[in-house]
């Protein structure tokens, strides 16, 4: 992720608008134990991971349907955490489709609830585990100086 993506800022309710949507996709993953909407998930966490999650599929429904009707925010947040966020789903959905592809429901339906439970969490109270564990790592790996 570069410095520019860093800097940029998206609209808090888009991303709870998205993990939504994506809390229903990944729930029909399971209800159906069909792979299909899952590898459709993968995609979008793709393009939200090379491009930025303004441009995924459900930001963009965010951003031409939903914000128009509701206003701007009254404050926007770093997208670098949400990126990271959207890469983290996309290793379990790739995870989750490898297992049902391969014949290991089981690893399948495991990866896919992890996500999905991941989705539910910031939808419904908008904590965003995948950007507390960027915020964290990023906490880690930025060395503090202690000033006496």
């Amino acid at each position: 992720m570069s410095e520019s993506s860093a800097a940029q800022k998206v609209d808090p309710r888009g991303l709870r608008f998205a993990a939504g949507v994506t809390t229903v996709v990944l729930a029909l993953t399971l209800v159906l134990n069909n792979p299909w909407p899952l590898a459709v998930q993968a995609v979008v966490f793709a393009i939200s991971v090379a491009f930025g999650v303004q441009a995924s599929p459900y930001g963009q429904l965010f951003k031409r349907l939903i914000r128009p009707r509701i206003g701007p925010p009254q404050e926007l947040e770093d997208a670098a955490p949400p990126r990271f966020a959207q890469l983290v789903g996309l290793v379990f959905a790739v995870v989750g489709l490898i297992g049902y592809l391969t014949g290991v429901t089981v690893l399948g339906v495991v990866a896919t609830g992890f996500a999905l439970v991941a989705a539910f969490v910031n939808a419904a109270v908008g904590l965003c585990l995948g950007c507390e564990a960027y915020l964290l790592i990023h906490r880690i790996r930025t060395p503090t100086t202690a000033t006496n």
